[in-house]
């Protein structure tokens, strides 16, 4: 099995963000596909530089799958850094390969599909996102078997979806925003996405912050930066040991964010419903990658190309 992973980076973002400890956003996903697949191949595409080409037809059924990240940048912007990034996605929507999206990949499935997105209205969500509710939708979706109805999750965004395009569903919403996750049909293909981070951990998390500290305190997140500072080294005392009662209960955090099997359920669904069904549907001799099976939240709901040399735009792991 092979995911192609689309960090929407720019690359002084990157660069800012290795600097606060913060891994790459493509890594992210790797480390927990990783594991649920052990043998899955990836590699990384940074589409929002400009020197990396586009890929055509011919590379994209080299995957059997494909992740969008996160990003800095803005998806209704004319910029080239972006507009190159809708139009990848209206490729692949094309092509009927399975799509995956978190936070900036949700928003350019939906602009590419005919959607909108803007500022929101409620300003940045960040850190956790509170009482995330799935929709009527929602409990009936697969992305979201042995999901709790209600949950918190990892959130980084300023802008989301203010209008859906045709063929889309609303799965889960929460009071900053309408939008916290959706399918989206659409030609041939078929995108799940969510506007959180099911990628992310705790240690990602306070680093992220910690790159953020004078708009946190410009945003009323923090009376000044030393209230920043000291936050972010609980959030860093929590990552190193989780288990900690005082911790989980000063930060307001529990198994919905801290465990991988609860926090990370939408992604093994995809896998296992969207990536692993196209690759047997396909001609030709597909092994998919077994999908490890973690144990259910306990208030949920019951409910694999050729090898090659990589080209100078991508990175193997």
């Amino acid at each position: 099995m092979r995911l192609c992973i689309i960090n929407g980076y720019p690359r002084a973002t990157r660069d800012v963000l290795a600097q606060a400890g913060a891994c790459g956003a493509d890594e992210l996903f790797v480390r927990v596909f990783g594991r649920l697949a052990p043998h899955m191949v990836f590699e990384t595409l940074y589409l929002a530089d400009l020197d990396a080409p586009v890929p055509d037809r011919r590379w994209i059924d080299g995957f059997d799958g494909f992740v969008w990240t996160g990003s800095n940048l803005t998806a209704y912007e004319d910029d080239p850094r972006v507009t190159r990034q809708i139009e990848f996605a209206r490729h692949l929507f094309e092509t009927g390969r399975p799509t995956f999206g978190s936070c900036w990949g949700a928003q350019i499935a939906v602009m590419a599909a005919g959607g909108e997105v803007g500022k929101s209205g409620r300003g940045r969500e960040i850190g956790i996102g509170r009482k995330v509710r799935l929709t009527p939708a929602g409990r009936r979706h697969p992305m979201y078997d042995g999901k709790p109805d209600v949950f918190d999750v990892f959130a980084s965004h300023l802008d989301e979806v203010t209008r859906l395009p045709a063929g889309a569903a609303v799965l889960a919403a929460n009071e900053h925003s309408e939008v916290q996750a959706l399918e989206i049909t659409h030609k041939n293909g078929v995108f799940w996405g969510t506007q959180y981070h099911p990628e992310f951990d705790l240690y990602h998390v306070a680093r992220l912050m910690a790159s953020r500290v004078d708009a946190l305190v410009r945003e009323g997140f923090f009376a000044d930066g030393t209230a920043a500072l000291a936050s972010i080294d609980q959030i860093d005392s929590l990552a190193r040991a989780p288990g900690r009662k005082d911790l989980r209960w000063a930060l307001g955090m529990d198994d919905d964010v801290l465990d991988e099997s609860v926090r990370c359920r939408e992604l093994r669904n995809w896998l296992e419903c969207q990536v692993v069904p196209s690759i047997r549907g396909r001609p030709g001799p597909a092994s998919p990658a077994r999908v490890g099976r973690p144990a259910r939240a306990g208030s949920a709901r019951s409910g694999s190309p050729r090898a090659g040399r990589t080209p100078p735009y991508r990175s193997a792991h």
